[in-house]
């Protein structure tokens, strides 16, 4: 007869382990510009090491965060969505003796460690990303979920905005870190007509980084430009889900089109062919920013979600 195995400990502390937990969703914006990306990799500044590391010191324990989106090296998000769990007795202790609700002393606290956090990062930046600023990171709200709830695989949809300054007329130094500058003004009703082909489910091995093991296969709801704020052109790109890179490559894709770098037919081409595609031009990531995340209304259709999500995933 073999030998007992060793009981593991639990990845949130011995008092995780005895202690009921309560589901936590965060809600959160970033300046993406200081960081490479949002996924923690060691040595590197990212969204998600600097907060689990705040996180942590409000909470004393380990944090296991999942969020919505992994955010691309230098990608902002106006509306980022998490969860993590969260011991009960560490959340009911949150607010101490203040008249706070648990969600609002987190939110609170939270920031406030941020901004030590920020203060004294030390890693190495990325090549081309701008210091590291305090308030870079911010939480926005937190509340208790049902468990029901997932972050990533109860989402409807992920909507991001991509801003375009074309032409010397609209390149001004104050958008110069937040917008792809063109050497020369595009229409947007071209680029607009450019992604037509573009929507509906589709293989989208084309414009994207596929991961090992992970489906290119996505549904792209809207991909639509217009004339915005300041005479920026607003690219709002709306799917289900969206590989690495996805966003980036259909902006770049269509401006090549209505440039006349590319013939009309051959973002269709791309698509009802899906291949690794080199020549696709990624457009730079200060543009892009994640601008909403849309979950559906009951504790029950989150889950009904997320169980249909993951099959599908798989």
């Amino acid at each position: 007869m073999s030998e007992a195995a060793e009981p593991r400990e639990h990845p949130l502390g011995a008092e995780a382990a005895s202690s009921p937990s309560v589901r936590v969703r965060v809600d959160l914006a970033y300046d993406g510009a200081c960081f490479s990306g949002w996924a923690k990799q060691p040595g590197l500044v990212t969204v998600e090491g600097c907060l689990a590391e705040a996180l942590e010191l409000v909470l004393r324990e380990p944090v296991r965060l999942t969020v919505a989106g992994r955010t691309d090296a230098g990608v902002h998000a106006g509306h980022q969505v998490l969860h993590l769990d969260v011991p009960a007795s560490r959340w009911q202790g949150l607010p101490g003796r203040s008249g706070d609700a648990p969600g609002e002393a987190l939110v609170r606290k939270a920031n406030g460690a941020l901004s030590r956090v920020l203060g004294r990062v030390g890693h190495p930046l990325r090549p081309g990303a701008r210091p590291v600023e305090v308030g870079a990171v911010a939480l926005r709200c937190a509340r208790e979920v049902p468990a029901s709830f997932d972050a990533r695989f109860s989402a409807l949809s992920r909507t991001y905005l991509y801003r375009i300054a074309d032409g010397p007329l609209r390149r001004t130094p104050l958008n110069r870190t937040y917008s792809w500058a063109l050497k020369d003004a595009v229409d947007p009703g071209e680029l607009s007509r450019a992604a037509e082909p573009l929507l509906g489910l589709h293989d989208f091995l084309s414009f994207c980084r596929p991961r090992p093991g992970a489906t290119t296969i996505r549904e792209l709801h809207q991909l639509s430009f217009t004339r915005g704020e300041g005479g920026l052109i607003e690219a709002t790109v709306r799917a289900d889900a969206f590989c690495h890179n996805m966003v980036r490559a259909l902006v770049g894709a269509c401006v090549a089109v209505a440039e006349g770098r590319r013939e009309t037919g051959w973002l269709t081409g791309r698509i009802e062919s899906p291949a690794r595609d080199s020549s696709i031009r990624l457009a730079p990531p200060e543009g892009l920013m994640l601008q909403r995340i849309d979950y559906p209304e009951t504790p029950e259709d989150w889950a009904e979600r997320a169980d249909a999500t993951r099959a599908r995933r798989g």
